[in-house]
């Protein structure tokens, strides 16, 4: 399904449309784009058509376009949710190269953990990322994700073998979180 429009303070994520497509199909084709990626090849606009289409149905899956001043830099979703066990997987891409390292991707992670606990119910989030990807890694941490493991020479790229880190929050714990910080604006403000 696509998910609804959601605003932070400088991002707003919303359902992709036709004219997004074409941008994963450049973000795709582009090595530092994917080098922290499962996809290896970029796909063809068809793919991408077919794609949308696929998570438009979709009962397990919600996918939004991420985008800066109206225009889209990335996308991120919540995957294989798993209804009865109240789970799923995430993942956040920002695509445009010019918008890395500006917190893009943490407002993007808050936003969307936010949305999965309070208003899709759900109890946990997983989400993983190459060992190296620091600044992913990051960002999951600040939207309360912790490590729970790593997958050891889990993913082959660049003709060696790399470790995949691991990572979940509950609701529980996103909820204290989000509590101690709003206390500490309270303090300050």
């Amino acid at each position: 399904m696509l998910g609804p429009i959601l605003e932070a303070s400088r991002i707003r994520v919303e359902p992709p449309r036709p004219e997004h497509l074409s941008r994963f199909v450049t973000w795709f084709s582009e090595p530092e784009v994917t080098r922290y990626l499962a996809r290896i090849f970029p796909p063809s606009l068809q793919e991408e058509q077919d794609f949308l289409k696929r998570i438009g149905e979709s009962k397990t899956d919600v996918f939004w376009m991420v985008e800066v001043g109206g225009r889209a830099i990335g996308a991120t979703g919540i995957h294989q949710i798993d209804w009865v066990n109240a789970n799923a997987m995430t993942g956040t891409i920002i695509g445009e190269k010019t918008e890395w390292r500006k917190g893009y991707g943490s407002e993007v992670m808050a936003l969307r953990t936010a949305h999965a606990f309070r208003q899709m119910n759900l109890h946990k989030l997983k989400s993983s990322a190459f060992m190296e990807n620091g600044p992913s890694k990051r960002a999951l941490q600040k939207a309360g994700f912790r490590e729970v493991g790593v997958s050891r020479e889990d993913i082959w790229r660049d003709g060696r073998w790399h470790d995949h880190w691991l990572c979940e929050v509950l609701r529980s714990d996103w909820e204290r979180s989000v509590s101690h910080s709003d206390q500490q604006a309270d303090q300050a403000g």
